[in-house]
């Protein structure tokens, strides 16, 4: 049994990745060190892959994004410097990003209508790309890259993907072998894509067949086709992709190929069933010749190590595996299907149950999920109870957190800061936002969130049945971290969570400020969740207690709630057959949630999605405000909200804050100027498209100074 490994995160136990980049940015690292830095981290990795596996790629190393490498790989870009580069990440000509696949990773989108030259060429040499001669190289695959572009007209597809196929071959012949990445291979693809995948790879394979062809995430739905490909290698995912087991088991692999069995989980942290694993390697080996084990997804979606994660209750750190950890198991499960003994130990059926969330889950009636007010009635009382102006201004809750403010949050959970100093210092941190937004001019204000690391795992602290890790970093995009919790029993609240610094920010102001919590969908999706249960399930048990939270709000007289379901498309199942089931669900637990006093006014927020996919399922949330990104996409989303009967406030993103430029207020007026052509006036509010917890505070006081006056000018 030979074994393989791919995608291990680049990040670095220490944040390596994030410090280096960030250093380079803020010009305490020279562009030298930069790429020092990332050369010691790829063979890093390599030494890793090296102990514990047969086989893996090398170069899988970027300066940002791998999507946008495959586009500076192919010509499209060209970036003169690493400044120009990563102008293309986070400059004044920043591509826009979105979730890649169902994960929370973010990918940079290129955009053939904003391509000058699509006249494809190899670019191997180039500066940004850690590609090494002779190396073997893992690149995003060319079905891929187009599926996940935007801007290819109609019947340009076809003609696009072989001429950059074209791309390929040479890249294939200079460097020998190579892994190619095509999980877009999962998606709903057609007969004609597959006649065209076919002709491409036929032509890249014509003098070498080289390629290692990685798929993952899902099942291939024509995978008899897919396993004649002219390549060497096909991985498979066996976690997500049960289909794909299913069909090789009962038909075989080609005997020219090499079968990559991805059957050690890639996308969550629960230790492999290493004896469920050798059977299922043992029943694949009745039909298949060539056989390797792997990982059945990047591990790019883990933390690095469980190294050093002391405080994490014992018998729940015996259930989990992280990078490093999904490397033994692969050599573990290599060396028991080889005869080494299996020896594992069960945790507790109890641990972690609360049979009285699960009885107030299953005492859920329809009525739980439908609000008594109708959203016109609701928008009556809204406007008697707030009086807000027209182009209502907010920001979308969180503010620039400094290093002073990390500092003081590090000395409370380390207790050089006792309860009552913490607490004092936060709300002189609420004193002093309260008092810059009602010199701005917004109307809707927020408290800041000062005492939040992250937005799901602040209630992941709060919540009971939810874990928490101390270096259990994840790259979400760029150098943006988070350390994704772990869901591992039931959910409840133990006590109110945010209520003391909301009720003391309304406390501050005359003006309405916004409660702000994290959607159920969310902290599910951004989390590493339990598999025991339906996912449904869970999302009620959270959504019970969002629900007792904003009933405390009411009762404390906050008036305005947001609940942010930034992952509500993002956390959608791939193959869209499965969409009725899970939007079902994630509809029903956001209406939970929701389900109060219908004079609260409820908010939500989402962020770099496609809309135009999912509108009929975001009607269906019965919120009275929805706050989108739109910066980036230049407003373009709104032509999915023609396609519905869409009659809630709508909040367009008007200031890209992934990015440090400061935008000027014609740029924010051309995006609402484009939008109030489909948008009543009397609908539309003006917002930053995301929180700004990852902005300094000059570019936030100038960039909102000109979101209020682009307000001012429309009310004139």
């Amino acid at each position: 049994m030979k074994t393989y490994a791919y995608g291990f995160p680049r990040l670095g136990k220490d944040r390596d990745f994030k410090k280096a980049v960030e250093g380079f940015w803020n010009g305490s690292l020279p562009e030298h060190d930069l790429f020092v830095e990332l050369d010691t981290l790829q063979n890093q990795i390599n030494r890793l892959y090296a102990t514990h596996v047969d086989a893996s790629p090398d170069g899988e190393m970027t300066l940002y994004d791998p999507m946008l490498d495959t586009a500076v790989l192919c010509g499209i870009f060209s970036p003169q410097s690493v400044d120009d580069y990563y102008a293309l990440c986070r400059g004044k000509s920043a591509l826009e990003m979105t979730k890649w696949f169902n994960t929370n990773y973010h990918y940079l989108i290129t955009d053939f209508n904003e391509v000058p030259n699509t006249a494809f060429k190899l670019n191997f040499d180039h500066f940004s790309l850690r590609y090494k001669q002779g190396a073997f190289p893992s690149v995003i695959g060319p079905f891929t890259f187009l599926k996940l572009s935007k801007g290819i007209a109609r019947g340009e597809f076809g003609d696009l993907f072989l001429e950059l196929v074209g791309v390929y071959r040479k890249l294939l012949a200079r460097v020998g072998s190579i892994q190619i990445e095509e999980p877009a291979f999962v998606l709903d693809v057609t007969k004609d894509e597959i006649a065209l995948i076919q002709e491409g790879y036929s032509s890249i394979s014509e003098y070498e067949t080289n390629i290692t062809l990685m798929t993952y995430y899902d099942c291939v739905d024509w995978i008899e086709d897919l396993v004649s490909l002219p390549v060497s290698a096909i991985g498979l995912d066996f976690i997500r992709g049960r289909d794909n087991y299913e069909y090789v088991c009962k038909n075989g692999f080609p005997e020219d190929k090499n079968l990559i069995a991805g059957i050690v989980d890639g996308r969550n942290i629960w230790r492999a069933d290493v004896r469920r694993s050798v059977e299922e390697l043992r029943r694949l080996g009745g039909t298949v010749n060539n056989l390797m084990i792997s990982n059945a997804a990047p591990l790019s979606h883990l933390p690095v190590s469980l190294a050093g994660e002391e405080v994490l209750d014992a018998e729940l750190r015996d259930t989990l595996s992280f990078a490093e950890e999904k490397l033994k198991e692969i050599l573990l499960i290599a060396q028991c299907f080889n005869g080494r003994e299996i020896s594992e130990d069960a945790p507790s059926d109890a641990y972690g149950k609360n049979i009285g969330v699960q009885n107030r889950v299953k005492s859920l009636t329809a009525d739980d999920f439908v609000k008594p007010a109708p959203l016109e009635e609701r928008r009556e009382m809204h406007d008697t109870e707030l009086h807000l102006p027209l182009f209502p201004t907010t920001t979308i809750g969180s503010y620039p957190q400094t290093a002073e403010v990390r500092k003081k949050r590090a000395d409370f959970r380390s207790g050089r800061l006792s309860p009552d100093e913490y607490g004092q210092y936060v709300r002189g941190e609420i004193d002093k936002l309260i008092a810059f937004q009602e010199k701005l001019g917004l109307d809707v204000l927020v408290h800041g969130e000062f005492e939040r690391t992250d937005m799901v795992e602040f209630f992941a602290q709060n919540l009971d049945g939810i874990a928490t890790t101390q270096a259990g970093w994840v790259l979400s995009y760029g150098t943006r971290v988070y350390r994704p919790p772990i869901i591992f029993g039931d959910v409840s609240r133990p006590k109110p969570m945010t209520l003391d610094e909301i009720t003391y920010a309304q406390t501050r102001t005359k003006k309405p400020v916004k409660g702000m919590l994290t959607g159920a969908v969310t902290i599910i999706a951004w989390s590493f969740c339990r598999e025991d249960i339906p996912v449904a399930e869970i999302a009620y048990q959270i959504g019970l207690s969002l629900k007792d939270e904003i009933r405390d709000y009411e009762n404390a007289g906050i008036k305005i709630v947001q609940v942010d379901e930034p992952a509500f498309r993002e956390k959608a199942p791939i193959k869209k057959r499965e969409w009725p089931d899970y939007f079902d669900w994630a509809v029903r637990s956001f209406n939970l949630t929701t389900n109060t006093d219908p004079k609260t006014q409820i908010h939500t927020h989402m962020c770099y999605s496609e809309f135009g996919e999912i509108i009929e399922y975001i009607n269906r949330m019965d919120c009275d405000v929805i706050t989108i990104e739109a910066s980036r996409s230049r407003g373009d989303i709104l032509e999915s909200f023609e396609t519905v009967d869409f009659k809630r406030q709508i909040g367009l993103g008007v200031w890209d804050i992934h990015s440090p430029a400061v935008p000027t207020t014609e740029k924010m007026m051309d995006i609402v100027e484009r939008s109030l052509r489909k948008i009543p006036k009397e609908n539309f509010w003006i917002n930053p498209d995301c929180g700004l917890k990852t902005r300094d505070w000059p570019e936030t006081g100038e960039s909102l100074k000109n979101l209020v006056t682009v307000a001012h000018t429309l009310r004139e």
